[in-house]
């Protein structure tokens, strides 16, 4: 893929080390290591009324900042908007390390979650968790080490 400039994500990414979700973990992070972790993950049929509640995405946050050990900053913003295919709630929580955001699609009962900190986490828990709070029957992650 090339951007703007013609440069290939290839080239862009030559600097870092390439490495696979398998080997993103916890202690990935901190001095001499990557920078932070970031994870993305889709799930897809999710229980409707899970996903169009901004009470029930509110509890997710809370519970998943438990869960990986996150501290909240501030309040935790959930706004329903859009038309048609991108209709339902996006939701922003700053956390003391970086920030966890979502948006929720209810054409297709799916919720697009990106979870980034530069304090370690699993990200194969953040998945697990994210699946059964919602009900997805289907879901999948992508982690990956920044630097």
């Amino acid at each position: 893929m090339h951007n703007a400039e013609g440069a290939t994500s290839d080239d862009i990414s030559s600097s870092s080390p390439r490495i696979a979700d398998s080997a993103v973990h916890p202690d990935s992070v901190g001095p001499g290591k990557a920078w932070g972790i970031c994870t993305s993950v889709d799930l897809h049929d999710c229980i409707p009324e899970r996903i169009r509640d901004a009470k029930q995405i509110e509890a997710y946050v809370v519970q998943l900042c438990e869960l990986i050990e996150m501290k909240r900053y501030g309040a935790c913003q959930i706004v329903n908007f859009g038309e048609g295919r991108v209709a339902g709630y996006s939701m922003v929580q700053l956390i003391e390390t970086s920030l966890i955001s979502g948006h929720f699609a209810n054409d297709t009962n799916s919720a697009y979650l990106d979870i980034f900190s530069c304090k370690g986490y699993e990200p194969t828990v953040v998945e697990e968790f994210s699946k059964a709070f919602f009900g997805a029957r289907r879901s999948s992650h992508r982690a990956m080490l920044r630097y």
